[in-house]
Parts: structure tokens; sequence; C-alpha cells
């Protein structure tokens, strides 16, 4: 869990056969009431958010911006979008459904983008059609008996939906305008960026303890690491990679070599600007 900065606040721990869609509610309500949060937003990925936890949420009156999967809504919300919604960069309509209200907004390079891969997806379609041998059941195809033909009402669908992503939220636009829940989703990419500082430049690995206290320990050690990381880039505006690149380049010994008489140069010294950054957190001890 992260707010908009970026910044690890909290996290919780599920057994390995949990499924993701179950974690969401008990993990906020259990943040809600330990930190006494009056004013709450959840903004997850459509992957995150199941029709039950929309329901969770709104029985909790607990604030959300979720993704819509407009592949699986309503012919009559295909009709009203498709009707309303000017194909203009930026622009937006929001549509008041019982999952909250749908906000759908459009982008020019979003449409250039489905186009391309619906006109593939129809292409592969109509390959199998013509060779009943490749016969495979793909997006764009439907079966009727033993024979295999375009699914024309699909096709039609989609193409109403070219270039348009969709996001549900039970705010108020008075509290938060289409503009801002646009703007507060994108930036669900800071948890994918937490996750990339974890595996990459932090290299954290699972290890396999097999009792539950070892497993939350070793999780902790991750999490601290995270948020120190966290801290020194948002602190410094210096990537963690750059500062542990630096850091390496102290020097902790000093070694001989016998043989010639000189000193083995195992690490240079950092930089000035690192250098400050490492005396500030008392990072030399």
């Amino acid at each position: 869990m992260v707010p908009k900065e970026g910044f690890p606040i909290a996290y919780e721990i599920f057994s390995g056969n949990t499924f993701e869609g179950h974690t969401i509610i008990p993990v906020v309500k259990s943040f809600i009431q330990e930190n006494k949060v009056k004013d709450f937003t959840v903004v997850a990925d459509a992957a995150m958010i199941s029709d039950d936890n929309i329901i969770a949420l709104q029985e909790n009156t607990i604030s959300y911006i979720v993704g819509a999967r407009l592949g699986s809504i309503s012919q009559y919300l295909v009709s009203e979008i498709d009707k309303n919604l000017q194909r203009q960069d930026g622009k937006s309509i929001r549509i008041k459904t019982d999952k909250g209200y749908l906000i759908c907004s459009y982008s020019a390079a979003r449409y250039r983008k489905n186009k391309y891969e619906m006109d593939k997806q129809i292409e592969k379609a109509k390959y199998v059609i013509d060779n009943p041998s490749k016969n495979k059941r793909l997006k764009f195809t439907k079966a009727d008996g033993q024979k295999i033909e375009l699914n024309e009402k699909l096709i039609d669908k989609t193409e109403k939906m070219l270039g348009i992503k969709g996001y549900y939220t039970n705010l108020e636009e008075s509290i938060a305008s289409n503009t801002l829940v646009i703007e507060r989703y994108h930036e669900l990419y800071k948890i994918e960026h937490a996750f990339r500082i974890a595996k990459s430049d932090l290299q954290t690995r699972p290890i396999f303890h097999y009792k539950g206290d070892p497993i939350k320990l070793h999780l902790l050690i991750c999490f601290m690491a995270l948020v120190l990381a966290r801290h020194i880039e948002l602190k410094e505006g210096v990537s963690i990679r750059s500062f542990i690149h630096e850091c390496k380049k102290i020097t902790t010994a000093r070694l001989k070599n016998q043989i010639t008489g000189k000193e083995i140069r195992l690490r240079a010294k950092p930089t000035p600007p690192i250098l400050k950054i490492i005396e500030k957190f008392d990072l030399l001890t």
C-alpha cells in the first residue's frame, strides 16, 4: 500500500493459495481502523476488484477508483458511451451505474493501438475460418454447430470501444472531477515502481522458509529495505540504483599484494554529491 507519492506505508501477508481479489477488503478495513483514517480512497486496477469487492466497499462507505473492464459492460452502456463520448483527446463522460459512476475517456493514441490489435485478431479469425484444419477458437470467432464464423456482434461492440478507457468510482463529481479520477488511477504505476525497486535494485528474492515467523521476518526485512530506498529517492532526488552503485565504491579495507608489494585497489572513492547523502544518513557506520 502506497499513497500518491509512492512511499510504502503498509503491507499484509496471505497464504499462497489465497485469491488476490479476496485480499483488498481486509487490508483496507484493517488500515483504516488502526490509523483512524477519516477520508480514504482505494485506487486499484480491475484485476483486484470484483463485483463483490465493490459491494463491500460501498457497504463500508469506502471511496474507490478502479479500472473498468469495458469488454463486459452491457449493450446499453456501450450505446450510451458511443452516442455521448466525443472522440477527442482528453474528452470524458460520466454515467451512473450500479457499480458507481462509470467514467470513460478517449485517447487517439489508444485508438490506434486498439485498432491495430483488433485488425490483427480479425485477420487471425478469418484465417482460421478459411482453414478449417486449423480449427481453434479466437476472440472474434463463434461456433454455429460444427461451423466457425466471425462474431460480427462482438466486432461491432469492440469497434465502438476503440480508444476508450473506463474507470469506476463512487466519488461525486463535486469531490473528484473526471480528470482527477483519471489522474489518480494513472498513479498506480507507483505500485509497479515499488515492486521494480524491490526486485531489481534491491534484488529481493524468495527464501523458502517453512514456518510462519521466518516468512514474516523475511518479508519485514524486504519491506524495511524498500522503505529506506524510497526515503532516499524522495528526499534526495537520486535513484536507489545510483545510490547503491556509489555506496559500493566506499573503501572498507586495504589489501597489499605480498608478491609485488603494491596495494590492491578494491574500490574507488564515491563522488562528492553521493558522499554527502551517505554522510547525511549516517551510512558510513
